[in-house]
């Protein structure tokens, strides 16, 4: 835990008792203030209250006692309309602040210096979060990992100067952050998300660019328009901006040509180390997390040899590309966490013959804008809900089959497969459709693919049972 002395001999008012909120409350405690915390789910009271918190109905509070107003970043801050704890903070003056901003307090009164990295983009962040990590713990170095990956960031262990924190930041939690000052900001992409929450693209885009506007380092990807003028805007100001593209070379900065990372500087372009062979890394889009990684330790004092060699053992995440086993020449691939067919995409891109596993819980526009990859799938297994929406766009461009359930494709694409002549048949699981016709999330059902595919006689593991 990092006790949070910044607000200490103070009274704090709290907004959201889930996980992350709960041990923000105990981090705020801890570090010698008073915290009266609230949600609106009665059970969610009830387990802070479980846990030694005090509670207290922050519509009945007197707001003038209150130092900051730490709110969940779940919680809506603005859009579609701020939710009544918001708009109670506001006309009382009191600032609204997040679990992020709590940090870069207790990290400005300990350790300034501490080298802090953190990623934001639409797409890309978890994965190019964790493999930052997994260089950093390669090299033997003290390193934290949290924020929007899954670990709360309060329940790390507290700065020092020689401890490396990794942290993954969604929008919401930039929003709550107007002191992030990361070493290394990471802005890998944007693309239209979570409009909702944001209102427009353009505000979306200014929260994103929060995380990057004050960092030592702003490592961009510009490969889309906005982050591209993002990248301008903040080199006109004065900021050490180092551009990322995984799609054509740079005059100045980091790009990929095809598995092979290159800097180009002054007119000479210099190799910093390759992908190929990495299976976990393969696609233009881990192109682009694997530049982010190696410019992000780059400037925070790792040498490209640590560098190369974290690249190479690097096992990927869970459900996102994720390499279950071989059976032969077949290989199985996990991409569950793609839920939509923009998602999917990568994953087609990525391997030239593919018994592909895809439905569920269809999204908008199906799976049409997926066609350019159609040449790349031997035969589709289409289950769920999907399954007559997709065979119908499918047509007679793929060849299909109506599977129903997950086990009954993974039997038929793993036989399929193994009869196929090519080099390397790739049985992929990526249904461009939410679970929860068949599974509770993604997570269920990746582990599913996972259970079934390493119940195949004869298949060797490649990722490791988890």
């Amino acid at each position: 835990m990092i006790p949070i002395t910044a607000l200490k001999d103070k009274t704090v008012a709290l907004f959201g008792l889930g996980g992350s909120g709960i041990a923000t409350a105990k981090a705020i405690v801890a570090g010698g203030a008073h915290v009266i915390a609230w949600d609106d789910n009665p059970d969610s009271v009830a387990r802070a209250q479980g846990e030694g918190l005090a509670t207290g109905d922050l519509r009945q509070a007197d707001w003038s006692q209150f130092a900051a107003f730490v709110l969940s970043p779940g919680v809506p801050l603005t859009h579609p309309k701020p939710h009544w704890s918001v708009e109670l903070a506001h006309a009382a003056g009191v600032e609204i602040i997040g679990d992020v901003e709590l940090f870069v307090r207790e990290r400005k009164l300990l350790a300034p210096d501490c080298p802090f990295i953190a990623i934001t983009g639409t797409n890309g962040k978890s994965t190019t979060t964790a493999l930052i990590a997994h260089i950093l713990k390669t090299s033997g170095r003290d390193m934290q990992l949290g924020g929007n990956i899954g670990t709360a960031i309060l329940t790390l262990e507290a700065p020092r100067p020689d401890r490396f924190y990794v942290v993954e930041c969604s929008s919401y939690q930039i929003d709550l952050a107007p002191s992030l000052n990361p070493t290394a900001g990471i802005l890998l992409n944007l693309t239209p998300d979570h409009l909702d929450r944001h209102g427009s693209m353009e505000n979306y885009a200014a929260i994103k660019e929060r995380l990057v506007a004050a960092s030592g380092t702003a490592v961009v990807g510009v490969d889309d328009d906005y982050c591209a003028a993002i990248a301008d805007r903040l080199s006109a100001k004065g900021v050490k901006v180092a551009r990322i593209s995984k799609n054509r070379p740079l005059a100045d900065g980091y790009y990929a040509d095809g598995s092979t990372l290159l800097h180009a500087r002054a007119g000479k372009v210099e190799e910093l180390a390759s992908l190929a062979g990495i299976g976990s890394l393969r696609g233009a889009h881990n192109a682009q997390n694997a530049l982010a990684a190696v410019v992000a330790c780059l400037s925070v004092g790792l040498t490209i040899e640590e560098i190369r060699a974290g690249l190479q053992s690097f096992p990927g995440l869970a459900h996102r590309m994720e390499q279950i086993g071989r059976r032969g020449k077949v290989l199985f691939v996990n991409d569950s966490k793609a839920t939509n067919a923009d998602a999917t995409a990568p994953a087609l891109s990525s391997f030239p013959h593919i018994y592909w596993i895809a439905g569920g819980v269809p999204k908008a526009g199906g799976i049409a804008s997926l066609a350019e990859f159609f040449p790349r799938i031997a035969k589709a297994y289409l289950i769920g809900e999907a399954a007559a929406a997709f065979a119908a766009t499918l047509g007679d461009k793929v060849p299909f089959e109506i599977s129903d359930t997950l086990a009954v494709a993974v039997e038929h694409a793993a036989r399929d497969a193994g009869n196929d002549a090519a080099a390397e048949p790739v049985v992929l699981l990526s249904p461009a459709c939410a679970s929860f016709d068949q599974f509770p999330n993604f997570e269920k059902r990746g582990d599913a693919f996972r259970s079934a595919v390493l119940a195949l006689p004869g298949i060797t593991p490649t990722g490791g049972e988890r």
